[in-house]
């Protein structure tokens, strides 16, 4: 095991992957599982808008605009490769804690938007900005925390959100379509680059046209994957909830799992697909303008609800079902040529083909939202924006260096950083948790007392 493991480990088991357990739970205890029992409020105001007229009033970004930034961010190479690598360390088990960790994320999700629009700030450039740093600082009144919060975001964009998101992109286009990964990095970078210096109402811009034109393609091609392969699906929900539920199944096999594997990569691989409890996805909510905060806490269930228990759940089905993987191979597929191997099995090339795009989609648009939060994490730091170009710079090079880089000493790292970023973001929602849940309650009240 090499050192970045060994540090990540230590912070993970078991005390980070308790403390976001623990903090979904304050939520979800708190607000009478209001990600269950008014899945109709908070269904009719996300999705339900999108059927209302749109109008805008004042400055910042609409709600769907923040929304579809974060998911741009949250959509990445951990819905695609992040589930298969988990379902290779942890087994099928791991699923099912995914599954768990995102059900009570949903509420800390609601809980981090919430609270990034009720600390929300004029941005310098103009509009909004919001976020951990903010709710740190005004909220808790605490400077180090918050300080401590943007400097280990920095780290992280470069690895979870650039590294990782590169180096997807790259071996993806390689090993489908044969394409050079330096060539491949270069186009990246490129591209990343045109978008970054447009800003926020750029990068939401891309964001709200990538996000749904991506859903589609991969549900889509998931969905006609499990009705062609319906008949497995019960075998590959057993085994989901036997290798988690039952230890004695949990430890059989020749692939070494066991039940705090299951827990361990269940529940990081759920927080780097919807990022509930870090903090990052609550800076592109933080731009947002909203007329209450827990109208925009709803965007906040909704996107993890999606990111993980729609679009992640998929990806773990169809590979279960598709025969393409075989647990205890030390030399079978992994990560995102599994997957592609999984659709492929079922859609011949055209499968394999769907992956590769999606995965570019997925991972492009989250290097752009991860630019973002890198960007304004900088800027608390620094007060200001003379040092973006220096970023923007150092952020292209390792666009480049993720698309030539080993990506399992990458997703290390990736789970270093996310430890770091969400420690202090934890902190925060645990202490700020009555006022949050204050807010809903009330919010939810005022709904209820329109309707009579």
């Amino acid at each position: 095991m090499t050192m970045l493991a060994k540090a990540a480990d230590a912070l993970w088991n078991p005390w980070l992957l308790g403390l976001f357990l623990l903090t979904g739970l304050v939520y979800s205890l708190g607000s009478g599982f209001f990600q269950l029992f008014e899945a109709r409020l908070w269904l009719r105001t996300t999705l339900g808008s999108l059927l209302r007229p749109k109008t805008k009033n004042g400055a910042g970004l609409s709600p769907l605009q923040a929304l579809a930034t974060a998911l741009a961010s949250t959509m990445g190479t951990g819905s695609i490769a992040g589930v298969a690598a988990a379902l290779t360390l942890g087994g099928p088990g791991s699923i099912f804690w995914m599954w768990v960790s995102a059900f009570l994320g949903m509420m800390t999700g609601c809980g981090e938007k919430l609270l990034a629009v009720q600390y929300q700030r004029p941005a310098p450039e103009g509009g909004l900005q919001g976020g951990p740093m903010f709710y740190l600082r005004d909220g808790v009144g605490s400077p180090p925390l918050a300080g401590w919060f943007a400097l280990a975001c920095l780290p992280a964009t470069l690895a979870g959100g650039d590294l990782v998101q590169s180096s997807s992109i790259a071996l993806s286009l390689e090993a489908v379509f044969g394409c050079d990964r330096l060539a491949a990095g270069l186009c990246t970078a490129l591209l990343t680059g045109l978008v970054m210096v447009g800003g926020i109402g750029r990068i939401a811009g891309v964001s709200s046209a990538l996000v749904p034109a991506m859903a589609l393609l991969y549900l889509g091609s998931g969905a006609v994957v499990l009705c062609c392969r319906a008949p497995a699906l019960p075998v590959a929900f057993h085994a989901i909830f036997s290798h988690a539920l039952s230890p004695s199944a949990a430890l059989g096999g020749g692939a070494g799992w066991t039940l705090a594997s299951a827990l361990r990569y269940g529940v990081a691989r759920g927080v780097f697909t919807n990022e509930a409890g870090l903090g990052t996805s609550a800076m592109a909510h933080g731009a947002a303008r909203a007329d209450h905060p827990a109208r925009q806490g709803m965007w906040g269930i909704f996107e993890a609800f999606l990111s993980t228990l729609v679009v992640c759940t998929m990806t773990a089905l169809v590979i279960l079902v598709s025969g393409a993987w075989q647990p205890g191979d030390p030399n079978g597929a992994t990560g995102a040529p599994l997957t592609a191997a999984a659709f492929g099995s079922v859609l011949g090339p055209a499968g394999e083909g769907v992956v590769a795009l999606s995965l570019l989609l997925f991972a492009f648009s989250s290097i752009l939202g991860w630019s973002y939060y890198g960007q304004q994490s900088l800027r608390y730091l620094t007060g200001g924006d003379r040092f973006l170009p220096l970023y923007r710079g150092v952020f292209l090079a390792c666009t480049l260096a993720g698309a030539l880089g080993e990506p399992a000493g990458i997703w290390q790292l990736v789970d270093l950083c996310n430890a770091l970023m969400a420690l202090p973001n934890l902190a925060a929602l645990l202490i700020l948790a009555p006022r949050a849940l204050e807010s809903l309650s009330r919010w939810k009240s005022e709904q209820y007392r329109k309707q009579d």
